[in-house]
């Protein structure tokens, strides 16, 4: 590392509080990020207290998350707690990061400092480090009325919430450890070290710094494992669409579309001889006797007779029997050969 390096990864912790730093063997950076001492809401400490400034980390995640040179954050606590809305919202974002992330516990991870320490995907505890659970207070002017302490209840339940989603300690357990009154003098709440932050399932495991790097380390090489495991499937999807189509699925050749066309005219003229045949057409008039095959007239555009306008039996609708408007029965003398006296089929044709 040069002068150069130096000097500007000590201006990084001087200004942020964290450091990135690569490993020598593989060359994987992974990003350093401490939490200490009071958590800064929205209004400035005085100089005399350490401070983590929630506008100083919310920007570090998410240059992080969408680093491409860094593969992994470790974030190291040692916390007194602080603002609730700003150690949430910390917190938050570190839950929804996709890059490794493991929270070390050092000295202390009191009040909000708890679900910060759950946010990371593993966390660890050294075993003389403490975690104070106690319920939501609040500082300067506080009126007693009913919605005061509901809005104190509602505000509660989102630390209750995000911490059982985020860790092994179920949410009824989290309000027993925060209701708990016999275990500090002046104040309500439970005092877990690091095994019992671990027997109660607050925390996922005891371990130092070593511990937790280990375990990043391992996580990059899972994840890095399944990108080159979906790398090859989508190879292997993108190489079966390349490949050429069966044998089934290529066009015919030439020669062997005028094969298949004279086999399908000769086909056709086959059928329509046998359809044609004297046999088979009077085998059809035979067994529909329709008007059709005897060549009988259909509607009065057909019927011989132009004096009528009822009913005639080449309309489809008469029977032979109506009268005509010149007086006799129908058809008159010298009926048309055609007509044969059996009532035309009414299932055809109409009056016009």
């Amino acid at each position: 590392m040069n002068q150069n390096e130096t000097t500007s990864r000590e201006e990084q912790i001087r200004q942020t509080g964290s450091v990135t730093v690569s490993t020598p063997s593989d060359g994987r950076l992974i990003h350093c990020l401490t939490i200490i001492g009071q958590i800064e809401g929205h209004y400035t400490l005085s100089q005399q207290n350490k401070t983590t400034k929630y506008e100083h980390v919310i920007p570090q995640l998410v240059a992080i998350e969408e680093s491409p040179e860094i593969a992994a954050l470790l974030i190291v606590l040692n916390t007194v707690g602080g603002d609730v809305e700003a150690g949430l919202a910390i917190a938050e974002l570190i839950a929804g990061m996709k890059k490794p992330t493991v929270s070390l516990v050092l000295g202390g991870g009191h009040s909000i400092g708890v679900p910060l320490a759950v946010s990371a995907r593993h966390s660890f505890i050294v075993p003389s480090a403490t975690m104070t659970i106690h319920p939501v207070r609040m500082n300067g002017l506080v009126l007693g009325i009913p919605q005061t302490f509901s809005y104190f209840e509602r505000m509660q339940d989102r630390i209750v919430n995000f911490v059982a989603n985020n860790s092994h300690l179920s949410a009824d357990r989290m309000r027993a450890l925060m209701m708990e009154t016999g275990e500090m003098a002046t104040d309500v709440g439970t005092v877990l070290d690091g095994e019992h932050a671990v027997a109660e399932g607050l925390i996922d495991e005891l371990g130092g710094l070593s511990d937790a790097i280990d375990c990043l380390h391992a996580m990059i090489d899972e994840e890095e494992a399944g990108r080159q495991a979906s790398g090859s499937e989508k190879r292997a999807d993108a190489a079966q669409t390349k490949r050429k189509p069966t044998q089934e699925t290529k066009p015919a050749s030439a020669g062997a579309r005028r094969t298949s066309g004279r086999r399908s005219a000769s086909a056709q003229t086959e059928a329509s001889s046998a359809e044609d045949s004297p046999a088979l057409r009077e085998e059809r008039r035979e067994r529909s006797g329709s008007d059709e095959e005897r060549d009988i007239p259909r509607g009065h555009g057909d019927c011989p007779y132009a004096a009528h306008t009822a009913y005639c039996p080449f309309s489809g609708l008469g029977n032979g029997e109506q009268i005509t408007p010149g007086g006799g029965a129908f058809p008159p003398e010298g009926k048309d050969p055609r007509w044969d006296g059996t009532p035309a089929d009414r299932t055809e044709g109409g009056a016009q």
